[in-house]
């Protein structure tokens, strides 16, 4: 199931979409303003966010502004239910508008439409005259398909999924080799250099320092 961001700082509609998110079967993060939003998006993988509009501090649009080149779906959950509001939010990039008080139902509802939609939409990625395919597990290169290794592949595919975020070497061990993989995080460069020389992606796949890699998207 999928890993959600509740952002909403009255504490009893955090609580009763938390609950429901839990009874579902998804994880859950809480954050009650913007600061703790960003600190949980700087650490954690999140799938969809839950963003209120009216928080103390920087309002849900201001936090779209400056999280949306993470493309991560949003739904707002807010009391703000003017057409201009709504309006703003799908212009700011938003996957859907509930309107308080609103159905726990529904929200799970439309949770799972957008969380399908997201999944459909971002299953492959494309760079540099690479084309990745993750579904088919093929990856072409100006067209002509490039061999990786199952492990190659593997850690390619966490980088995707986790694109514009710095993941440690023990990240990325933990992801993509299992939490039984008892080697030497060395082996992370190994394959991060084949990964590197056999895509052209040289440049993409940024060294950050004394921590690990981050596999660069401008979408």
């Amino acid at each position: 199931m999928a890993n959600i961001l509740v952002v909403e700082d009255e504490k009893p509609i955090s609580d009763l979409i938390t609950m429901n998110l839990k009874l579902v079967g998804h994880q859950f993060f809480k954050a009650f303003n913007g600061v703790e939003m960003q600190a949980i998006l700087e650490q954690e993988k999140v799938d969809l966010i839950l963003l209120d509009v009216m928080l103390p501090g920087l309002d849900g649009f201001e936090l779209m502004r400056r999280i949306r080149h993470l493309n991560v779906p949003v739904i707002f959950i807010t009391a703000k239910d003017s057409l201009y509001d709504r309006i703003t939010g799908f212009e700011l990039g938003a996957d859907d508008y509930i309107i308080k008080p609103f159905e726990i139902l529904e929200l799970l509802a439309r949770i799972n439409v957008v969380l399908r939609r997201n999944a459909q939409e971002h299953d492959g990625f494309i760079a540099e005259g690479v084309d990745v395919r993750l579904a088919a597990r093929k990856i072409y290169k100006n067209g002509q398909l490039v061999e990786l290794t199952a492990r190659e592949f593997e850690l390619l595919e966490v980088l995707i999924q986790n694109r514009n975020i710095a993941l440690s070497r023990e990240k990325l061990l933990e992801l993509a080799w299992g939490y039984e993989f008892e080697g030497d995080t060395r082996t992370v460069d190994v394959h991060i250099s084949q990964l590197r020389k056999k895509l052209g992606w040289e440049d993409r796949i940024k060294t950050i320092y004394k921590l690990g890699y981050r596999l660069e998207s401008e979408g």
